[in-house]
């Protein structure tokens, strides 16, 4: 909820420059104006030292900077506008912000299981992992006693406060699991290694997360790794875990609703913990959802008019996690739509929550390597094809850029990925060949693979920054660069602050 700005926002920009006189040239233009606006925004900001009853942590896994102003560019152009003046939900002013540095102990570029494992517990962690200390290794699980983290949702739980996950991927994927879950590695979401008795797989910690009453809702995808294997799914696939458990029947008999789709979601009481699983893996790209399927606004919704039932408050944990598999995918259309509705999940949250009460934190586990190229006019679209500057316009032209091989040129391409410019010959790392031309109505398909360099089956995370934007209880805590898990210790300050 906004918060509304002090007189001083009245200020004319004629009294708030300086004495030395301007010609009215410049002080009537609107980007002049429009700056001492600003300004006078930030002057009104007050620091909120108060206690937090709830906390929301919005992670929209693989939006970096990069990747944030390509989707700022997207969402002002669907709205007929030329997109870079477009403000998204967490860029005003009423949100404190800094930049994240995301490397894991032992990565230069992180993956997203340790990055979500540090914003949870406080520490960061060493790659591929979730939720234990620098002395584990992957994928040995006679590291994992002795070196197990206690996460942020077993801190709320203690304070009799719930907790809530929401997410596009698999609920067992690097991203919700930091929520609940301690693993040498990320992909034993449904099978352990011969002999490994330190832990459970994900999907198993997930159910006695919530038959605890640690967890009470979760929603996203990832059916298959809870069934059988070979039995059928509740979304009509085949079950996949080895060892024959199943535990959707596990939750049900201890009390917790099942949902398949968004019928049965809104069928369901409000009263008794919930597991909502719509898809046997990851939730459909926006772009291709079908409306049986919650979006990541009707997800966002439910949760939060969920949890704010308790009195002690929540933490809910929401992730866009599609943004990062579109990236990966090279397909910047399906990013685009996915990080779209993350911008509406985030001022839905905004909307149903008090700021005097509610710290939300909006950020990214990691970004891409995404490029953007060329000196392209304003209103380019940015899936697109990269049009020329005008001399007498504000919008491009209609002539686009051509590169040194006469060739026009995406504003987006990737510096690896599956649509790599270079072709396999026929040796086994022999590539070579020419760019292919690309027309405006390829670049702009749904399933256009943007154009890449280094050829590879999936596109690589980047190591680069990003950004963390907050509002509520002690935001202004979010300042400057900081290490990722720097974001647990403002919300632990939070929820303790007297």
């Amino acid at each position: 909820m906004k918060r509304t700005l002090i007189s001083a926002l009245a200020l004319s920009a004629a009294t708030a420059v300086s004495a030395q006189e301007l010609p009215s040239v410049q002080t009537d233009n609107d980007w002049f104006t429009a700056g001492e606006t600003t300004i006078q925004e930030i002057i009104a900001r007050q620091a909120n030292t108060g206690k937090a009853k709830n906390v929301i942590l919005m992670i929209a896994d693989g939006n970096g900077v990069g990747t944030n102003y390509a989707t700022r560019l997207y969402v002002g152009q669907q709205k007929g506008n030329f997109g870079e003046e477009e403000v998204l939900p967490y860029e005003t002013n009423d949100f404190y912000n800094g930049i994240v540095k995301t490397y894991n102990i032992n990565a230069q570029t992180p993956d997203s299981a340790p990055t979500a494992g540090a914003m949870n517990t406080g520490v960061k962690q060493r790659f591929n992992l979730i939720n234990l200390s620098g002395s584990a290794i992957h994928d040995d699980c006679s590291t994992v006693a002795g070196n197990e983290l206690t996460t942020f949702a077993e801190i709320v739980e203690g304070m009799g406060k719930s907790v809530g996950i929401v997410t596009t991927a698999r609920v067992t994927h690097a991203t919700p699991a930091a929520v609940y879950s301690k693993t040498a590695n990320r992909n034993w979401e449904d099978e352990l290694p011969e002999g490994c008795t330190a832990q459970k797989d994900i999907a198993a910690q997930m159910i006695d997360s919530m038959t605890s009453g640690m967890v009470d809702i979760v929603l996203g995808g990832g059916s298959r790794y809870f069934t059988p294997k070979g039995a059928q799914t509740p979304n009509g696939g085949t079950g996949h875990r080895p060892d024959g458990q199943d535990l959707l029947a596990v939750a049900k008999d201890a009390g917790i609703q099942y949902a398949a789709n968004l019928e049965e979601l809104n069928a369901l009481d409000m009263g008794k913990p919930i597991l909502g699983l719509w898809t046997d893996s990851h939730v459909s790209y926006e772009a291709d959802r079908p409306d049986t399927e919650p979006s990541l606004v009707d997800m966002t919704r439910t949760a939060i008019e969920f949890l704010s039932q308790n009195e002690n408050g929540y933490y809910l944990e929401i992730e866009a996690g599609r943004v990062d598999h579109a990236n990966h995918a090279g397909n910047f259309a399906r990013t685009a739509a996915d990080g779209m509705i993350w911008t509406e999940a985030v001022a839905l949250a905004d909307e149903l929550t008090n700021d005097e009460d509610t710290l939300i934190i909006v950020t990214a586990d990691h970004e891409h390597a995404i490029t953007f190229n060329g000196y392209c006019g304003r209103g380019t679209p940015i899936q697109g094809l990269c049009y020329g500057i005008s001399q007498t316009e504000d919008k491009h032209t209609d002539e686009p850029n051509l590169a040194d091989d006469g060739k026009p040129y995406s504003v987006i391409t990737y510096a690896n990925g599956s649509g790599s410019i270079l072709l396999k010959g026929e040796g086994e790392n022999d590539y070579s060949g020419s760019r292919p031309e690309v027309t405006e109505e390829e670049a702009m398909d749904l399933d256009y693979l943007q154009q890449a360099l280094i050829p590879m089956e999936s596109e690589t995370h980047s190591g680069e920054d990003v950004a963390v934007y907050a509002k509520g209880p002690w935001a202004h805590l979010v300042d400057g660069t900081i290490e990722q898990n720097v974001i647990f210790h403002v919300m632990n300050h939070a929820i303790n602050a007297e």
